[in-house]
């Protein structure tokens, strides 16, 4: 999306975008590192949407896609934010699939109203001006049945973050994806942690995909 901590805009990069603090907030660190065993085994067992259907993962799909665009990087739909997603909603963030069911619906009536298509046929200039529109609370069009526009998008934004940046086994952060544009490493606790040239600049630290 177009706005200034987008990471589309030419002025900042992609990893100074997901690495700024209003992200790696404490909410924010907490729910990427939160376990999520059932969401592993349901990734682990299939990419086949288990929640959605077809026509909700390709719109949350889109949305996921302007959220992390692809740029000279790639970003959500690379990493298949959409799958981590799926995958939570059908296991420990199953409360928020409501949320997903009434903003969708909310989503193409206001796709509908403003340029008489769903949210999946327009070009990303008209996605963006939606989703925008849906950040601030001022989609015309938006049904009031479908609770808080910013809600929803403020639910997807934060989904596909995490999915950006959790480990790849819950589904997302496909072929590490998201941490190799961010340039971290991977967990190394297992291993006993870094090495001292390694935590003083001295020596190089290889990322887990190496």
């Amino acid at each position: 999306m177009k706005q200034e901590s987008d990471p589309s805009q030419p002025n900042i990069s992609r990893r100074d975008f997901l690495g700024q603090g209003a992200i790696y907030g404490g909410t924010f660190m907490a729910l990427l590192n939160l376990p999520r065993p059932n969401a592993f085994a349901a990734a682990h067992a299939s990419r086949d949407p288990i929640t959605f259907s077809s026509v909700q993962w390709r719109t949350v799909e889109a949305v996921t896609g302007r959220i992390i665009p692809t740029d000279h990087e790639p970003g959500a739909i690379e990493a298949n934010c959409v799958n981590f997603i799926d995958k939570v909603l059908a296991n420990e963030d199953k409360a928020q699939k409501s949320v997903y069911d009434d903003g969708l619906l909310g989503l193409e009536a206001v796709s509908q109203k403003r340029f008489s298509k769903s949210f999946t046929y327009l070009n990303e200039e008209q996605q963006d001006q939606i989703l925008a529109s849906l950040e601030a609370d001022s989609a015309d069009g938006w049904p009031e049945a479908a609770g808080s526009a910013s809600g929803f998008f403020g639910t997807v934004r934060v989904h596909t973050l995490i999915g950006f940046l959790s480990d790849p086994k819950y589904g997302g952060n496909h072929d590490h994806i998201g941490w190799k544009v961010i340039g971290y490493p991977g967990p190394r606790h297992h291993a006993g942690g870094f090495t001292p040239d390694q935590m003083q600049g001295k020596a190089p630290i290889k990322g887990v995909w190496e």
